[in-house]
């Protein structure tokens, strides 16, 4: 090979190493935010345990030692202190949770005129599941939804994979705005909770530039005004297959019925998510959460988890249910706001495992299908 070749050769392998390297990083982030939450958790479990006189006379490495020998008995007490049926319900609710999502995506694939039958849509609908389990963000499956999404059909992948990301647009748009409208009934208490006020004013800052984007995807943009942005999505990289999104995006906002039906079923399914932290809330000791402030909680967490950060927002999630819930003047046991985010995460997790068993036995089928396909 010569000489010239090789920073050539090497650029996928630098690129490789480069989106290795950022994924590890984001898992030591994820690491880290975990420790830190737990270390606070069996630290508080640990003075509960010992006696205040004890616990000064220590230094900090035997208080260290301490927290991590006391606290995580104390916490797996908690942890298992779920009632079975709140467990189980629990895991009900995130089924249909996961169930109204395809219901939504189906009405999108509808108004693009794409058909997609119930049993195939769930299945691909958990395979994605199973691949957020471990890719950034809460929405990296999404990517695996596409590519399988654009293999059912043969004229109209772009149109196919674009329904992906308009189901994803809007349910977050809906999101957003479910939690913009929750701010007001807890007004009185964003007032006095700080932390809570930030992340929701971070909320409100979204859901701004949220607006915008659905605006100028779904009801024309601006290259369709000025000349200035036609010519430079003219200049980008594949752009006959960018007009093509945009199109599709719009022939999707031209049926308002079809928007408005979406939109009632992105709300049915964010009070479904308010009911599964519920039902796991009532079903844990030391876990007064009132329903309108669970009603916040749950999309302000659920949407800055949605960065794509941590794998699946772990660590942002234990940290946000944590640090929200047992600051003041909220004053929530610590540690039953960490059982919290793990049973609520346990339900989706459960999930991603039947996705996992659908994703091999999918792939071996139409691995098989292609091979007889060829042959004939």
């Amino acid at each position: 090979m010569p000489p010239e070749a090789h920073p050539i050769a090497s650029a996928p392998a630098r690129a490789g190493l480069a989106r290795r390297l950022a994924w590890l990083m984001r898992l030591a982030v994820c690491g880290l935010l975990l420790a830190l939450i737990l270390h606070g958790i069996f630290r508080l479990e640990a003075l509960r345990v010992t006696p205040p006189e004890e616990w000064a006379r220590m230094d900090r490495g035997a208080q260290f030692r301490a927290a991590w020998s006391q606290g995580p008995l104390q916490l797996a007490s908690t942890f298992t202190k779920l009632r079975p049926t709140a467990a189980v319900t629990s895991v009900l609710v995130m089924g249909l949770i996961l169930l109204t999502g395809v219901a939504r995506w189906r009405m999108v694939l509808a108004a693009h005129g794409l058909r997609l039958s119930w049993s195939r849509a769930i299945e691909i609908s958990l395979i994605a599941h199973f691949f957020n389990s471990f890719l950034l963000g809460s929405a990296g499956g999404d990517v695996m939804k596409a590519l399988y999404a654009a293999r059912e059909t043969r004229h109209q992948k772009t149109e196919a994979v674009i329904t992906v990301f308009v189901d994803r647009i809007l349910g977050l748009w809906s999101l957003l705005l479910f939690g913009c409208l929750l701010m007001i009934p807890n007004y009185a208490l964003l007032q006095r909770h700080a932390d809570l006020r930030r992340c929701s004013l971070l909320v409100l800052a979204l859901t701004g530039a949220a607006s915008v984007l659905v605006i100028l995807a779904f009801r024309g943009g601006l290259s369709q005004r000025w000349k200035g942005p036609r010519k430079f999505l003219e200049r980008l990289p594949k752009a006959a297959t960018l007009e093509r999104s945009l199109r599709a995006c719009r022939r999707f906002g031209k049926h308002p019925g079809a928007f408005a039906k979406v939109l009632g079923v992105s709300t049915g399914l964010n009070l479904l998510c308010v009911l599964h932290v519920q039902v796991i809330a009532n079903g844990l000791e030391k876990m007064p959460l009132d329903p309108l402030l669970t009603a916040l909680i749950v999309p302000v967490i659920t949407v800055i988890i949605a960065l794509p950060i941590t794998p699946n927002g772990l660590g942002m999630r234990e940290y946000l249910f944590v640090h929200l819930l047992s600051a003041a003047p909220l004053g929530i046991d610590a540690s039953a706001a960490f059982s919290l985010s793990l049973w609520a995460y346990g339900g989706s997790v459960f999930w991603s495992l039947v996705g996992g068993v659908l994703y091999l036995t999918f792939k071996r089928k139409h691995h098989l299908e292609d091979i007889a396909q060829g042959q004939g």
